[in-house]
């Protein structure tokens, strides 16, 4: 029985979560491949200090990545360290040495992803990058090969566990988020630098590849509006609550008649939309389809074993090829090439808004707000307050009818420059047509 031979290079959380599943479930991987998946070599600058699985007496344990891209038994080569640089070395290197690659590296696929596909393809081997989004949740198999007779007209994704952990704990038990940023640190959720996470990078890389698939489109992740969720407050949910929504960092790619509209922000949604009822760390995506309308998936969003399971997946699925030798493959992009995105403003984006003020409080400052706001053709909706103590320091929300964005930030920026004000006004968009 020919036998198909992987090397992983990165044994932290993924890799490690990766390396359990191959060695514990390696049974039933054989039993549902018909062959055996076999780790020949792993790679980890630490590897000395590791506690590893026994192993095969000819397996390579090395700290020198080369040793594995370069062992003429290595079939397939998993890249699980993260980040563009080293691990770009390695995914051209295992191309160039005529190895398929497994990744998990959304960053580096977001922004290089459909370039190393092309190289992939004229060297004759295959790309799998499942668990590059949404960690155990198989939503890129989805859009690939589930769903691919429909056409996407909008996808919405809540695709950062940490922002979600951190927002439903605020939700949940009105702590400040800097608290819950700290114990989200000290679980284990959040970086020591929760950049990339809070501030939506994560998540825009994930968009990115998302809309590569749904839509065919090359995305530049820097084309993406993005914002994270360092100002939203308990108060925010408080009013949210009030409106009947509550608040998650939404990654959004719709069709409109000028083109795709792409964003990750905090929005508005309402509670009674199955995205509002995803918690704590899991992800969700929903997709809606020309032909199939709304379908959606849910799981863990990361994780050592979830991610884990992508990655083990995607080898099988590598594994099957090799054995076959099957020249037929499918772009992980689902599409045989991918267009040029023009990029289209996210002030096109209309829809209702949620504005919260905090200010000193004194006559007439409702009166000068609508003022402004109408002086853009924006009209009030409603003007919540919740009783407070601290006339110094009160906030108070209005929301709007549909209107577009530009419109919005001119009135902000206005608004802004109100000596009233202790803050900049928080503009939210109130999603209700999920």
């Amino acid at each position: 029985m020919q036998e198909v031979n992987a090397g992983l290079i990165g044994l932290g959380n993924v890799g490690a979560g990766t390396l359990r599943i191959l060695t514990e479930n390696a049974d039933s991987i054989a039993a549902k491949l018909g062959f055996r998946l076999n780790v020949r070599a792993v790679c980890s600058r630490g590897v000395a200090k590791l506690s590893l699985p026994p192993f095969a007496p000819d397996t390579l344990v090395t700290s020198d990545w080369r040793e594995v891209v370069s062992h003429p038994d290595v079939q397939i080569v998993a890249e699980l360290i993260g980040g563009c640089g080293v691990a770009r070395e390695i995914i051209d290197a295992a191309i160039a040495h005529g190895k398929s690659v497994v990744t998990a590296n959304k960053e580096l696929l977001a922004l290089h992803g459909a370039e190393i596909w092309d190289r992939s393809i004229a060297a004759n081997v295959n790309l799998a990058i499942e668990a590059s989004v949404a960690g155990g949740i198989p939503i890129l198999a989805v859009l690939r090969e589930g769903i691919a007779g429909d056409r996407v007209t909008s996808l919405f994704g809540i695709l950062n566990g940490t922002c979600n952990y951190i927002l439903t704990e605020i939700e949940q038990h009105g702590t400040p988020f800097e608290a819950v940023l700290a114990e989200a640190q000290r679980l284990g959720y959040a970086e020591a630098d929760p950049s990339a996470d809070i501030d939506g990078f994560d998540a825009r890389s994930k968009l990115a590849i998302l809309t590569a698939l749904a839509f065919g489109e090359r995305i530049e992740p820097s084309d993406i509006y993005t914002e994270g969720i360092r100002r939203i407050t308990p108060v925010d949910f408080q009013y949210a609550h009030q409106l009947d929504y509550t608040i998650r960092l939404i990654c959004s790619a719709r069709q409109s008649e000028r083109g795709l509209l792409l964003s990750v922000r905090p929005a508005l949604i309402p509670r009674s939309t199955i995205l509002a009822s995803v918690r704590g760390s899991y992800n969700a995506i929903w997709v809606r389809g020309c032909y199939g309308q709304d379908t959606f998936y849910y799981g863990r969003g990361a994780g050592p074993l979830p991610t884990g399971v992508a990655v083990v997946s995607d080898l099988m699925r590598v594994a099957r090829e090799i054995r076959s030798g099957s020249p037929d493959r499918v772009s992980p992009f689902a599409h045989e090439r991918l267009g040029e995105y023009q990029p289209i403003s996210v002030t096109a984006h209309h829809s209702a808004y949620f504005l919260r003020f905090r200010v000193e409080d004194r006559p007439g400052i409702i009166a000068r707000l609508a003022t402004v706001l109408a002086s853009r053709g924006i009209s009030l909706d409603a003007v919540l307050q919740i009783p407070s103590e601290n006339w110094r320091d009160l906030p108070f929300v209005i929301t709007v009818q549909p209107a577009t964005e530009a419109a919005i930030r001119e009135a902000v920026a206005e608004m802004a420059t109100q000596d009233f004000l202790v803050d900049s006004p928080l503009a939210l968009p109130m999603e209700a047509g999920l």
